[in-house]
């Protein structure tokens, strides 16, 4: 037997006998509604970050005592987001081992499953609607009572996200594959909905827990709970390795509330500041990834070029189709206009080597995430490496961010977590999207295009250093300490990697490690899911 299949029975057997343990021990000793749960869009066969949060957080609920029910998907969609083939938009999800895998998740626990039927009204009257038709199409679901009203749900603006984020790409092929998908997207969004509908008649609970809100199965049962006012927290991988982060608002934004009058006590510095000197190093993983398996410091090619022009600004851009860019663009339409934006602006500043880096994860390693509408694409279309002025580091290329920042007049992102290190770091960031930092004045953001780049050109005339706020990086400070040490919520005495890239495995651990009481994260969740807490650890 091959290392990797070893992993994979060492943890189905892991995750039958906990969810077994579990199950016995748990009663509902609580009177009160129950909290269903419902992820469809974080894994297909194995155990990924996102489902595992979800599994282990029903069972510290079930050990405290509260009833949990599963909304699982048996074949429940045409064309499920994971389940697409980019290259073959005809061939259906993997439905088979995806069910196996989530009665293995399930076993034991209250679940009631759902299956697709086709809506054939719905789907006469899709034929032959063109890609801005379906952008925006909207549809009722039937009322579901004699005394409750019919919900109209934007079932095209919903499923976008989730096709963009399928095909890997922002601009979308107009041809009749894309648009068919895209049809079969808004046919299953409508099912989910309807089922999802019933399913809360059925259970009657009080929360419901659901896995990032913007992929479109829970993206039209988040509007469908919050709609018959059942309070719905999202979730999300966190900031540090297997970690989570929840929240009564959208988890994919990341909202944190951090007190006016927080500060940093000097054991938190030396917290902080042992955490990003690890940073700076490439010494880090995000969503189970490690994006950077050495880092070098800039090279003689790039120092001579430098000492030729007056200034140096450092861009970084992010990955097209990333669900961060639902909320990112509120001043640009999409990270490429912003772009564009500043290709006006090389032009127009010879004397300024402008450094584009491409955000790593466009191609990320052994994974089929790899994004089909690249930085690089739009470098090569618009000639941009010819520039003199202009050097342009792929994403596989290991070159230290953090010695351009150093090196940087300001620094230029869209909604990059770069950005927040910069400001940290002393540095004038020019951000051009929304950005999980942005909720606390920590970079310039202005909030027009023209503004944007009128800032722009200012900082880049000055013959000044560009001068920041002082609360700039005192608020970096703040937020990047509650972001990791407080919203972050630990997995990692429950989970460990697995050998397949992204994907996670049970520790041995035992029922007990499970309570409240044993487990400071199942205690956070319990008080925030249960009795309405704010999902923030305490310091240690």
């Amino acid at each position: 037997m091959s290392y990797k299949n070893l992993s994979t029975w060492q943890n189905n057997w892991r995750l039958f006998k906990t969810t077994r343990e579990v199950s016995e021990r748990a009663g509902n000793s609580l009177d009160r509604k129950p909290v269903v749960f419902f992820n469809a869009s974080s894994r297909l066969t194995g155990l990924s970050l996102n489902a595992a949060f979800g599994y282990l957080t029903a069972c510290g609920l079930q050990l405290a005592g509260a009833p949990v029910v599963h909304f699982g998907c048996r074949a429940g969609m045409s064309r499920c987001v994971l389940g697409t083939n980019r290259d073959d938009y005809t061939q259906p999800p993997p439905c088979n081992p995806c069910i196996a895998q989530s009665e293995r998740l399930f076993n034991h626990t209250s679940t009631v499953w759902f299956t697709y039927s086709q809506n054939d009204d719905l789907a006469q009257g899709l034929r032959g609607l063109d890609f801005e038709a379906l952008s925006g199409f909207e549809c009722s679901l039937p009322a579901n009572s004699e005394s409750s009203e019919a919900l109209t749900l934007p079932l095209g603006p919903l499923a976008l996200p989730s096709l963009r984020w399928a095909l890997r790409r922002h601009h979308l092929n107009q041809d009749e594959s894309t648009l068919a998908l895209f049809r079969e997207y808004i046919l299953s969004a409508y099912h989910v909905a309807l089922d999802f509908d019933r399913f809360l008649d059925q259970v009657a609970p009080e929360t419901a827990v659901i896995f990032n809100g913007v992929m479109y199965p829970e993206a039209v049962a988040r509007r469908v709970a919050q709609r018959r006012g059942v309070q719905v927290i999202t979730y999300e991988v966190g900031f540090r390795p297997f970690s989570a982060f929840f929240t009564e608002g959208e988890a994919t934004a990341y909202p944190i509330d951090i007190p006016a009058d927080f500060e940093l006590s000097p054991d938190q510095d030396a917290r902080l500041d042992a955490y990003l000197e690890q940073r700076f190093q490439g010494h880090f993983t995000m969503a189970g990834i490690r994006f950077w398996p050495e880092m070098r410091g800039l090279d003689a090619e790039f120092l001579r070029k430098a000492e030729n022009f007056d200034q140096v600004v450092p861009v970084f851009t992010n990955v097209i189709y990333d669900t961060s860019q639902v909320h990112a663009n509120t001043v640009f339409p999409h990270m490429f206009a912003w772009l564009d934006m500043v290709l006006e602006l090389i032009r127009d500043h010879p004397r300024t080597l402008f450094v584009i880096r491409a955000h790593p994860d466009e191609v990320r390693p052994g994974t089929a995430k790899q994004s089909r509408q690249t930085v690089k694409a739009w470098v090569q279309r618009h000639k941009v490496a010819d520039l003199p002025n202009v050097i342009f580091i792929e994403p596989q290329e290991y070159t230290s961010s953090y010695e351009l920042i150093q090196r940087a007049k300001f620094v230029m992102v869209y909604n990059s977590s770069i950005g927040l290190e910069a400001a940290l770091m002393g540095a004038a960031v020019l951000c051009g999207g929304k950005a999980r930092y942005t909720q606390v004045p920590t970079v310039f953001f202005p909030e027009k295009p023209q503004e944007h780049y009128r800032q722009a050109q200012n900082f880049l005339k000055s013959q000044k250093p560009i001068e920041t706020p002082v609360e700039f990086r005192r608020n970096a400070r703040r937020f990047m300490y509650y972001q990791l040490f407080r919203a972050s919520l630990p997995f990692g005495d429950f989970l460990e990697n697995q050998p397949r890239p992204g994907f996670v495995q049970l520790r041995p651990f035992t029922w007990r490690q499970l309570s409240p009481d044993r487990s400071p994260t199942i205690q956070v969740l319990v008080d925030g899911i249960l009795h309405g807490k704010p999902f923030l650890l305490k310091d240690n």
